[in-house]
């Protein structure tokens, strides 16, 4: 199943995209995709709601605006320098074990939605990334075999980063990764049996069409299984989390010389089997 929402900002509902990409409301059904559905068995629900009445569930309006495929998580967890390569663009060691940051839980925007340049930014950047939904809450986890009971499914995940705040002003990466609209997710979330191989997915981002990153979840350092895995030792997660994956080489960061997204410019998005995000870039 492909799990989307709509609606204005603060006010949208749940829905399903179907094989033949018209969107479905299910709020007649559900309240909305968040940790209270994920923790009830409400995918095995929806799952019998789409077989038996896709066709008496209400159309959404073409023109309806995309809302992140997941209500506001209660973490946003993101993995740095996952990517061997984009570490040596960077001038950074492979990390010996995964390298853990936070974005606020209210940088999560649609995938269509504007991304804005923060106040006093000259170094805001894009970064393409497998965003992983859990859905179910995890603790302790004995193997990351384990692992994908946990998972809901997957979207793509753009981490903007606004780079002279992440590593020029004295603090944790959090304070250049948690601007306003700094996490487009979407357009939907695929269920675990959408995705044959979540270790083998191509991933693109251009700006103003012209390609920066390409890349493959089979070359991340830690994959998706072994993530959970850990971070399973240092907090529990939650369902409803949103675990953002590291992104490959390509960033505006490690060009020479750098370059960093202004406003008017357009970036565009995609992972195979996941659809594509594409954001225009304003001022805040």
């Amino acid at each position: 199943m492909r799990l989307v929402r709509f609606g204005n900002p603060g006010d949208e509902k749940p829905g399903v995209l179907l094989a033949d990409d018209r969107r479905k409301d299910c709020s007649g059904f559900f309240k909305d995709w968040n940790a209270d559905f994920f923790r009830s068995g409400g995918l095995e629900r929806l799952a019998l709601v789409v077989g038996a009445k896709s066709d008496e569930l209400p159309d959404v309006a073409e023109d309806a605006r995309w809302g992140a495929p997941v209500a506001r998580p209660g973490k946003v967890l993101a993995i740095g320098l996952n990517y061997a390569d984009h570490a040596k663009e960077g001038g950074m060691e492979v990390p010996e074990e995964p390298v853990l940051f936070m974005k606020a839980a209210n940088t999560v925007v649609g995938p269509y939605d504007e991304v804005l340049i923060p106040r006093g930014s000259v170094k805001t950047d894009w970064e393409v990334e497998l965003g992983v939904i859990i859905g179910k809450d995890a603790r302790y986890l004995d193997s990351a075999e384990q692992s994908q009971e946990h998972i809901a499914g997957y979207c793509i995940s753009h981490d903007v980063s606004e780079r002279a705040f992440q590593m020029e002003r004295c603090g944790q990466w959090v304070k250049g990764k948690s601007c306003d609209t700094f996490n487009p997710l979407g357009p939907f979330l695929a269920t675990c049996d959408e995705i044959p191989d979540v270790n083998n997915l191509e991933l693109t981002l251009d700006v103003n069409e012209e390609r920066r990153q390409t890349g493959n979840t089979g070359t991340m350092v830690y994959n998706v299984f072994f993530l959970i895995h850990y971070l399973s030792h240092f907090m529990t997660l939650e369902a409803g989390d949103v675990i953002t994956t590291g992104t490959p080489p390509g960033v505006g960061h490690g060009m020479n010389p750098p370059q960093f997204l202004k406003a008017g410019d357009n970036v565009h998005l995609t992972i195979s089997g996941l659809g594509h995000q594409k954001q225009a870039v304003g001022q805040a």
